[in-house]
């Protein structure tokens, strides 16, 4: 999956239509504790309704003496709503929303959609508040990972020692799927708190380990708090690139442990940005790139299909699902993808073609990082430098093995390294 580009619009957020109605719109948040959790603004916005557009659950929440027209979410939602909201705002619309409607709530779509100056948002406690509140866990110490509409296999590039992380649920069968999840992953010892119905009468706290999690699904409104603990001889995964060679499934096509760390660290990336793996092999630095920030995105393209197949699986293990896979030979199969922050060329590099289409999609300020290892690509990447600057790297790693009863050094091959960032115009030739 493709990422956001710089100053452009997550592609998960709605994008406003043209013309909008004028009408201003109200977003309450309410509770499990329904009506007599709200405040009193949100209850006099309620009462003078003409219309309230919300979910089945949040509608019955509502008392006999709020007369406004009540209209359900339809399925699918988002689609939907710039034809509900000219529809009903000139009747006085208020929309009902799960806790803060401004956390991973419909208030992001309404917001893009109508434009934040015509909503009045009033919100309730979310899950995360009620959750920390009930285990005395700081909020701003604490990890969310949203679960929702969401691969479960996400959480995997969160799972630190001693972590404390909340999970929003996509549903009751969730806890099951997050506590098999942690024991397949090594994180079994990890404590888990579900909290259902947070805030209401039939509110609910049971506490397991995730080896032994027994527990049959019960409220689909559930929140899940995981106190992460490491099971013995688990591989130990850090929050920086260069993750252990074995971390990876890989036929040896991979961008040893020390490079790629290299590697990383002259790609540079940032929040929001997507890169091009070109040569991912087995999708190692495309996998750490989307690893460094929830909201970096990474396109990998590998021409063997075995190979394609282990990025995947890599991907998955790891905790970033969201790493688009593209079976294909470059520079054929770069054509279409949207254009990258940046790009890394592990392989390709002397292929005739493949520089070129890279560079040409690169906007001004992106970086290119090529790495070569036979003389043929040096020589490539020295012309290139030659034409567009940049820094050439040598980097020598030797390892120590035995040596009969002794111990010396092993060298691997030598990697030469290519970093650039391409100009806000590109010098004449």
């Amino acid at each position: 999956m493709s990422g956001p580009r710089p100053g452009a619009a997550h592609p998960d957020t709605p994008q406003p239509s043209d013309p909008q109605p004028s009408a201003p719109v109200t977003v309450v948040g309410v509770g499990a504790d329904g009506w007599g959790g709200l405040s009193g603004a949100a209850r006099a916005a309620l009462l003078g309704a003409g219309v309230v557009i919300g979910g089945p659950r949040q509608l019955a929440l509502l008392p006999a003496d709020c007369r406004a027209e009540r209209v359900p979410w339809p399925s699918p939602l988002r689609p939907a709503v710039p034809g509900l909201l000219a529809a009903y705002a000139p009747r006085g619309l208020v929309v009902l929303a799960s806790g803060d409607p401004m956390f991973h709530g419909i208030g992001r779509a309404l917001a893009a959609e109508a434009g934040p100056g015509r909503l009045r948002v009033l919100p309730h406690p979310s899950s995360v508040s009620y959750a920390c509140a009930r285990l005395g866990w700081p909020v701003e110490d604490t990890a969310t990972v949203s679960l929702v509409g969401r691969p479960a296999a996400r959480l995997a590039a969160a799972l630190h020692h001693g972590r404390r992380l909340l999970v929003l649920s996509a549903g009751a069968g969730t806890p099951a799927e997050v506590a098999a999840l942690l024991t397949e992953r090594g994180f079994g010892p990890s404590t888990l708190h579900l909290l259902e119905q947070l805030g209401g009468v039939r509110e609910r706290h049971v506490t397991a380990t995730a080896a032994y999690w027994r527990e049959p699904p019960g409220e689909p409104l559930n929140v899940l708090a995981v106190e992460c603990r490491r099971a013995p001889g688990a591989l130990r995964l850090g929050a920086v690139p260069g993750l252990p060679d074995d971390a990876y499934e890989h036929d040896g096509q991979l961008t040893k442990r020390q490079v790629r760390a290299v590697v990383l660290a002259a790609l540079a990336p940032a929040p929001g940005e997507l890169l091009w793996d070109v040569g991912a092999g087995a999708g190692s630095v495309g996998i750490e790139w989307m690893r460094t920030h929830p909201a970096c995105a990474a396109v990998a393209v590998e021409r063997d299909p075995e190979r394609a197949g282990r990025a995947l699986r890599n991907a998955e293990r790891l905790g970033v699902p969201g790493l688009r896979v593209v079976t294909g030979a470059a520079p054929d199969a770069l054509a279409g993808l949207p254009a990258p922050d940046a790009v890394f060329v592990g392989g390709g590099l002397t292929v005739p073609g493949v520089f070129d289409a890279c560079w040409a999609a690169l906007p001004p300020g992106g970086r290119l990082v090529a790495n070569a290892v036979t003389l043929e690509s040096e020589a490539a990447l020295a012309g290139h430098r030659a034409r567009h600057g940049g820094e050439l790297v040598r980097l020598a790693v030797s390892h120590a093995v035995p040596v009969g009863g002794f111990t010396g050094w092993r060298a691997a091959m030598p990697v030469t390294q290519w970093s650039v960032t391409k100009p806000p115009q590109e010098p004449a030739v």
